[in-house]
């Protein structure tokens, strides 16, 4: 007899490989979409890491470090501009007054010879200097960065000349042994004065001398206020007294030590008195006589 052949293909082995192949061929599908997904949120996310980091790398003002300015008179002033990231870029300052160029990075444009550029290397700060300032310098200042369109920060300078002041002058009157209190007051200082020396006839007063009773107090800050105290106020200590501030001019009181007499200024102020009263006195009498029956 002939013995029966094999079947080539067994049908249900061939069907669960082709479910098999499909099963794979649809997992790789996915992880191939899935792939390039993350690809493109990975692309998207480092272009936003770029446009974020060369929007930090771009040149821009510390603000912080670059305040308005308030000098002295005839001090020298320094404006301060500091720029981070500056990198290529050049800083100018311009003076707004009449809109004109002072310095170029560190070159100066102006035949003012006041004016300089301050920067050194390796360092945010580019610092216009101004020697000698004057009342008309006063005024606003722009720092600026060549960028396209430029990059602008404006200071403004103000100078100021401190002003002296005695409480009561131009004359004081006091009675003899009572205590002379001068008060000296000196305005719009940028900064207190290094000193305030005291003067009586041009002469300094000497806080230690035979004489006793004499003492300063002094209250420095944005106003500062020199008290001289005398006790025992004699005749001797009649004539002008003066209050000589490091950074101001100078100013006088004269002092009267009274000895019982009435000053002829405060007479003739009592005589005005006196008159008035007459006055009213004899307007009401007026009235009276007016209204009477």
């Amino acid at each position: 007899m002939t013995p029966a052949m094999t079947p080539l293909t067994d049908r249900p082995s061939v069907a669960a490989l082709l479910l098999v192949l499909l099963a794979l061929f649809h997992s790789a599908n996915t992880l191939q979409r899935d792939a390039s997904k993350h690809k493109d949120g990975s692309t998207n996310l480092a272009n936003a890491l770029d446009a974020g980091g060369a929007s930090r790398l771009l040149p821009h003002f510390d603000k912080a470090a670059s305040k308005n300015v308030t000098s002295l008179l005839g001090k020298t002033a320094y404006l301060n501009c500091k720029v981070k990231n500056l990198g290529n870029k050049t800083v100018s300052w311009v003076r707004h007054r009449d809109i004109h160029l002072l310095t170029v990075g560190r070159y100066t444009y102006t035949s003012d010879q006041r004016f300089r550029a301050i920067h050194h290397p390796h360092s945010d700060e580019w610092t216009l200097q101004i020697k000698y300032p004057q009342h008309r310098d006063s005024g606003i200042y722009e720092c600026q960065i060549s960028t396209t369109p430029h990059m602008s920060h404006f200071i403004h300078l103000n100078v100021v000349e401190p002003t002296t002041d005695i409480i009561g002058s131009p004359d004081l009157y006091i009675d003899r042994g009572s205590t002379i209190n001068l008060t000296c007051v000196v305005l719009y200082s940028p900064e207190p004065p290094a000193y305030i020396f005291w003067n009586h006839n041009d002469a300094i007063i000497s806080y230690d001398s035979t004489r006793g009773g004499v003492s300063v107090i002094t209250e420095k800050g944005e106003t500062t206020t020199s008290f001289l105290l005398i006790q025992r106020a004699k005749s001797s200590d009649s004539g002008k007294y003066t209050c000589n501030p490091s950074n101001a001019q100078p100013k006088s009181i004269m002092v009267h030590v009274l000895n019982g007499e009435f000053p002829a200024a405060m007479q003739h102020g009592g005589q005005a008195h006196h008159r008035s009263s007459r006055l009213y006195c004899l307007i009401f009498c007026v009235c009276l006589l007016l209204l009477s029956p």
